[in-house]
């Protein structure tokens, strides 16, 4: 039998406490877990630079060795293909995300017909935690140790 790989794919700017709990729960389903930073050189637009964020992420799993990090400027779909991923973890916080996350589930099965969408509702008490608030928080000042799995 194969190993089941999930690739987690996203901006993760920052990487947050839901997060955390997807690819947590997520390990109960895959043998391995592939964060995968969407990146692309052209654009300088992150508020945490990704270099910080991938050893912060590392640390947070540092005792789980099937959790990996990586960075990546290409097809998600494609990036899958190379790590033979065959599916694609998600976190739903809302209808909202459902709607999102169903368009782009769709184009990466027709780019990638063995790529299956696994969606995880998020955790009540996190449902609310996104990394755009806790970018406005971190920027004005305020402490947002308690929805990061890892220190700044």
């Amino acid at each position: 039998m194969s190993k089941r790989i999930a690739l987690f794919p996203g901006s993760f700017d920052p990487f947050t406490k839901g997060h955390e709990d997807i690819v947590l729960r997520g390990l109960q389903m895959f043998d391995e877990i592939i964060i995968a930073i969407g990146y692309n050189s052209q654009k300088s637009n992150r508020y945490f630079p990704i270099e910080k964020m991938i050893a912060c992420i590392d640390e947070a799993f540092r005792h789980h060795s099937n959790i990996k990090v990586l960075t990546y400027s290409e097809l998600t779909a494609e990036l899958a293909r190379k790590h033979g991923a065959r599916f694609l973890l998600r976190g739903l916080r809302n209808t909202t995300d459902f709607e999102y996350e169903n368009s782009i589930s769709q184009v990466n099965r027709k780019l990638y017909e063995e790529l299956e969408s696994v969606f995880l509702i998020t955790t009540p008490q996190l449902a609310w935690i996104s990394s755009s608030i806790i970018r406005e928080v971190h920027k004005y000042g305020g402490d947002v140790s308690q929805f990061l799995p890892y220190k700044l």
